[in-house]
């Protein structure tokens, strides 16, 4: 049994670094409550949860999602944990999709939270992604294994610093908007450069916060959906992809995808714009909410989407082309991961805000006459990949 899914309600906290008011489990509640009222719905009403959390060290509580349980309602229901790293949110997003599509739910409730500043250095944590003997100690993290990356990037097309600082100066004016934001405001392009370089060539602003708070979707079949919502959000296209786990493997003449330019993403968008009927993302496609939690990523994911040509991103942000306001396609109106990444949720986030413009919802974020919206997550380093299409009418497939 193959049937067409919606979103038909939304609910994200406003994020932060701390959260002293609530426990872990209250986010979660507070996520779910919220989502279901937006859905006009009770606990009674979902036949499954989804539960959408990474890392558990970071909160000092293993397996986080037993102890939300009883307060995420699920008590008597199918719960299924989600974990792909800062890819989560997404896939959280596609298992639900797929308990609809199938048949073996009408309506599922996707929920999860973050605490990521509950433990003193996040890095130590998400260090131990890398293999003990032969990277971790060369030191790799996250943000050196990116500053690689950006630096080959920035080298083969004739980049500099300053084309990074106006994605950073963009997005923060975007987040000004959202009232969900953790970082927002209007900073310079000098105000970016002069902030501290962490490695180059990333400085402190040109890589996101540690946020946390909490987040919820519910998502239905077509008829569920049509009963509860005047306009919901069809989830026309889903990909996903993973990469090998060695990433040395990725680089050099022998690697399948190129690592530097994120190459997978291009093989998984071709898949996911496939099955959502999108043939040209520029002129189908109105909004995009793309992980980008360094100011490099969005860049590189737009042009494997192919919104533009390798290289091109970064010259054609100059010219305001990626803009809320009047930008060929509307890139990240919330202010994307770089303003906020509660990283267990933050796919999540990046799949509600698309998903918002597509009902109509966004508030003061909100682009006029949106027919399609895409998110996309990326977790570990560039290991897992996902992608959705929203749409506002459904895509039979």
């Amino acid at each position: 049994m193959n049937r067409e899914v919606a979103v038909i309600g939304t609910y994200q906290s406003k994020f932060q670094t701390h959260h002293p008011d609530l426990t872990y489990v209250e986010q979660a509640q507070e996520a779910a409550v919220g989502a279901l009222r937006a859905a006009a719905m009770s606990p009674e009403d979902i036949d499954a949860i989804v539960f959408s959390l990474a890392p558990t060290s970071f909160l000092g509580v293993a397996d986080a999602d037993r102890w939300a349980i009883d307060h995420i309602f699920g008590a008597g229901k199918p719960i299924f944990r989600v974990h792909t790293g800062g890819a989560t949110g997404g896939s959280a997003v596609h298992a639900a999709y797929s308990l609809v599509r199938a048949g073996l739910a009408d309506r599922v409730l996707i929920v999860g939270a973050e605490r990521i500043a509950e433990t003193p250095d996040a890095q130590k944590v998400l260090n131990l992604i890398f293999d003990a003997f032969y990277e971790r100690d060369m030191p790799l993290s996250t943000n050196t294994s990116v500053a690689l990356q950006a630096s080959r990037y920035m080298k083969e097309f004739d980049l500099h610093q300053e084309d990074l600082a106006r994605v950073v100066v963009r997005a923060r004016r975007n987040a000004m908007r959202n009232p969900s934001a953790h970082l927002k405001g209007e900073i310079t392009v000098d105000e970016v450069m002069q902030s501290p370089v962490i490695a180059y060539p990333l400085k402190l602003f040109d890589i996101c916060p540690r946020s946390s708070g909490g987040a919820a979707m519910v998502v239905a079949s077509q008829a569920v959906a049509e009963r509860h919502c005047e306009r919901p959000a069809f989830i026309n296209g889903i990909a996903s992809i993973t990469e090998t786990y060695w990433l040395g493997d990725r680089l050099g003449p022998t690697s399948r995808h190129g690592y530097a330019n994120l190459e997978l993403m291009r093989v998984m968008a071709q898949r996911c714009f496939a099955q959502a009927g999108i043939r040209d993302p520029l002129r189908q496609i109105q909004v995009t909410e793309l992980y980008d939690p360094y100011s490099t990523i969005g860049a590189m994911t737009l042009e494997q989407l192919g919104f533009c040509s390798p290289g091109t991103a970064l010259r054609l942000e100059r010219q305001g082309h990626w803009s809320w306001e009047n930008g060929a396609v509307a890139v990240n109106p919330s202010g994307g991961t770089l303003c906020t990444n509660p990283i267990a949720i933050t796919g999540l986030v990046r799949a509600i805000d698309a998903a918002n413009q597509v009902m109509g919802r966004a508030g003061e974020m909100q682009r006029p006459d949106v027919k399609a919206a895409v998110s996309t997550a990326i977790g570990g380093i560039a290991q897992f990949c996902n992608c959705t299409v929203f749409g506002s009418e459904p895509v039979i497939h």
